[in-house]
């Protein structure tokens, strides 16, 4: 179930096209720096999207900061499944099969990664729209908070389908080589909702305020506009994946869900990893607890789509050089990108432990949410590194094909964090205690992924 098929090097690799043949024979490090670039500006924009809508709802009051800490784990969830997990998928098998100079099977995938997204989507929607109070009530949403939570949620499930099929077709242009367009694409989106957030909370005009709800009416038209801007590039051909009408085959489904469905546990370990703290933190503390620290995750959700901007490229090129029969190549790709990785989230995590209320400040001045979440960030934001490293390594395990030691990674940081931080919460009765638990979660998840890679499971 964990391992996707490496395909074998190809006959006519020789005949690979201009974009393929470059990802299999430039020099590795200007060739991944040139398509990170615009993917992590891509992904920070599309994190900027949430950072706008907390900023702006924080205004509201801190049961509705509350609120959207408590929906904010399901909404990444929906996101990394749909860009990073079956994303991931999308990209892989698209990767390795323009690697391999299998043109048809890569126009095929196109219709079979938007079936797929469009189904998950729809089923997660009815999930949260039918179930939503229990799920947050089971987070810990207690009155004021709980209510604002619903109301945010059930906004953004209603339409969350466009945020899998925007991330379905950014992955097909994406498991191209090309990090530019979707870049561009979601920055214009940005643009537009720095403006939308505010007038569909507060009002404007005859336009009037929504409140919470504005937030995700907001979000969802964003994902909307982006999946037509999306579909028109690779419905015009000007994507070397083209779409087609074809009958659905198993054999390319598979191909997918292979690498995405394990994926998606990888992801589903993160959201429950944060949602599970989210829960102790409020057994523990008040709402300005939760609100804090939930302030502060939210930097390592941050996190994410940055490492994302580096881990996409490292599903293309990986996943082509495996496809072209380049497995060294793909296994010096892949570290390097793991270095850069640990570098970049390094750094993010030592300014924010150094200067935890430039940060939470942004949110709200409420003094216990600002102490909850300094602490946080004090004890956890050295450990920044490791999960970059860690997370880099499994989207190159994506193109690879090879995702067993990401997911045994994952599910000790569950272990870790999770077990280990309630017995320390039971222990000391200290928020510090279980953040240092999740800091040394961290530090565990990165350092196994990296030996495991680096020894070579993938080919194994």
């Amino acid at each position: 179930m964990t391992d996707a098929t490496v395909s074998p090097p190809a006959p006519g690799a020789p005949s690979l096209e201009g974009r393929t043949r470059r990802l299999v024979e430039a020099p590795m490090l200007p060739l991944l720096l040139s398509m990170a670039w615009p993917n992590m500006l891509i992904m920070v924009a599309q994190a900027a999207t949430g950072l706008i809508e907390t900023w702006w709802i924080a205004h509201l009051g801190t049961d509705a900061l509350a609120g959207m800490a408590l929906v904010f784990p399901p909404v990444m969830l929906m996101t990394m499944i749909s860009a990073g997990a079956m994303g991931g998928g999308i990209s892989s098998a698209v990767a390795r099969a323009l690697g391999a100079g299998r043109r048809d099977e890569a126009d095929a995938l196109v219709l079979h990664a938007l079936v797929i997204n469009a189904a998950l989507g729809i089923a997660f929607s009815l999930v949260f729209l039918l179930f939503g109070r229990p799920i947050y009530t089971a987070l810990g949403g207690t009155g004021g908070a709980l209510e604002a939570a619903l109301v945010y949620s059930n906004m953004v499930f209603a339409g969350i389908v466009f945020v899998w099929l925007m991330n379905a077709l950014a992955s097909v242009i994406r498991g191209t080589g090309d990090m530019l367009f979707p870049a561009i694409v979601i920055c214009v989106g940005v643009v537009f909702l720095v403006p939308a957030s505010p007038v569909l909370i507060f009002g404007l005009g005859p336009i009037p305020g929504l409140g919470v709800a504005g937030g995700g009416v907001a979000l969802t038209l964003f994902y909307a506009v982006g999946t037509l801007a999306m579909a028109w590039r690779v419905a015009s051909g000007r994507n070397p994946a083209r779409f087609r009408w074809v009958r659905l085959r198993w054999a390319l489904m598979k191909g997918i869900l292979k690498v995405g469905a394990v994926s998606a546990i990888a992801s589903i370990q993160t959201n429950l990893t944060i949602a599970g703290a989210t829960a102790l933190v409020a057994a523990a503390a008040g709402v300005e607890a939760v609100a804090g620290f939930g302030t502060g995750a939210r930097l390592e959700y941050l996190l994410i789509p940055l490492i994302f901007g580096i881990g996409a490229p490292l599903v293309a090129l990986v996943g082509t050089n495996i496809g072209a029969g380049r497995g060294d190549r793909a296994l010096s790709i892949a570290l390097l990108g793991g270095g850069l990785a640990f570098l970049v989230t390094e750094a993010i995590g030592i300014a924010a432990a150094l200067w935890p209320h430039a940060w939470l400040s942004l949110f709200s001045d409420d003094p216990a949410m600002i102490a909850a979440g300094s602490q946080y960030l004090r004890i956890v934001g050295p450990a920044y590194g490791f999960f970059g490293l860690g997370l880099s390594l499994y989207f190159a395990s994506q193109g690879a094909g090879r995702l067993f030691w990401p997911l045994a990674s994952g599910f000790l940081r569950v272990a870790l964090a999770l077990g280990g931080g309630w017995l320390a919460l039971a222990l000391t009765g200290s928020l510090l205690a279980l953040f240092a638990a999740l800091a040394v979660a961290l530090v565990a998840y990165g350092l196994t992924i990296l030996a495991a890679v680096r020894s070579g499971a993938w080919f194994r």
